[in-house]
């Protein structure tokens, strides 16, 4: 299926790609422990902490994971005045990430997830956030500072990551949309529900099955239906997207073309694996998917490419960016 014939030359010349990821970030606190007996206060179990750690998460963990892959990324959101929005700085600068596309609003703070772990289960999670769309003053300051950097810098694709959060808001993605599609730009784009109808003319669309059903509305079926290939269809016809790439889990993923009045799907397994945790596995597939497009891979090779890596980082704990050479050994071995 995959028509690569050197696949380590292929991921070597990803260095030669600028990405600009856009969309809402955050931090991902855990806290690790063992659990050897429920607490008398109340019927939950106490966690002896043996560790803690701190790493970047949603949009921040796209551009972790293009630059694992050996691209360039150029990673902008906005953040808050907060003492999160301070460590996510500090956590970008940790990790060798430019911080040119980040600004910062006294009306926002940084969304960030606390995770406790106990005897390797996660026994609770808590959210700090807002999530209300960014207020005009900060958007219009938001857009001018990513104008800015698409006319100054060469950029060959741009990922809308949306996590819901408010930063992507529909002005943003029509105005972005529109220049990229001037400077002939590659646009992917990781949906969620409420800007899910709001992008147009994408090269590539990534939702998940909960992420399409949503955004769709549909009711209650399977992603082999057919009805369901016919929603798809309209869809990608009304809103001119060239591919959709529907990740479904343990499933793996299906393309949906559309081509010169010629529509077709193709459903690609996922391999056999032992799954540890599947946070950040979108983020990795849509990071693969996009480099490849923009390396003028097909779809086809595209698609086996991100399965593959989205399946490796689902065997590690935790919120994970692709590692390049364990992905090289496995397509090679896919192959």
């Amino acid at each position: 299926m995959l028509e690569i014939e050197n696949i380590q030359k292929l991921f070597d010349d990803f260095s030669n790609l600028t990405v600009l990821i856009i969309g809402d970030v955050m931090l991902d606190e855990y806290i690790i422990g063992n659990v050897s007996r429920i607490s008398p206060e109340a019927p939950v179990p106490i966690i002896n902490i043996t560790s803690r750690y701190t790493c970047l998460g949603g949009a921040a963990n796209v551009a972790l994971n293009i630059k694992s892959l050996g691209a360039n990324p150029i990673l902008c959101s906005v953040i808050g005045n907060d003492k999160k929005s301070d460590d996510f700085l500090n956590n970008m600068h940790r990790d060798n990430l430019s911080v040119q596309g980040i600004t910062r609003s006294s009306d926002r703070i940084l969304t960030t997830k606390y995770r406790t772990i106990g005897n390797n289960v996660q026994l609770l999670r808590l959210d700090s956030e807002i999530t209300q769309p960014l207020s005009q003053k900060d958007e219009q300051i938001f857009y001018d500072m990513l104008l800015s950097i698409i006319d100054n810098q060469p950029i060959d694709a741009i990922i809308f990551e949306d996590y819901d959060k408010g930063v992507i808001t529909p002005a943003i993605i029509n105005k972005v949309v529109a220049v990229a599609k001037e400077k002939s730009i590659l646009i992917s784009v990781d949906p969620k529900k409420r800007n899910f109808l709001a992008y147009n003319q994408t090269d590539l669309f990534k939702p998940n099955w909960k992420e399409l059903c949503e955004g769709l509305q549909l009711k209650n079926g399977s992603w082999q239906d057919i009805s369901l290939h016919d929603e798809v269809k309209q869809f990608m016809v009304n809103k001119q997207h060239k591919h959709v790439l529907l990740t479904l889990s343990d499933d793996g993923v299906v393309i949906y073309r559309y081509k010169n009045e010629n529509f077709s799907h193709l459903h690609i397994p996922a391999q056999v694996r032992t799954i540890s945790d599947v946070s950040g596995a979108g983020d990795t597939v849509i990071s693969v998917a996009t480099l490849c497009l923009a390396m003028g891979m097909g779809m086809e090779t595209t698609a086996v490419l991100s399965n593959l890596a989205g399946g490796l980082v689902c065997e590690e704990i935790g919120v994970v960016a692709i590692n390049k050479e364990k992905l090289v050994a496995s397509v090679t071995q896919a192959r």
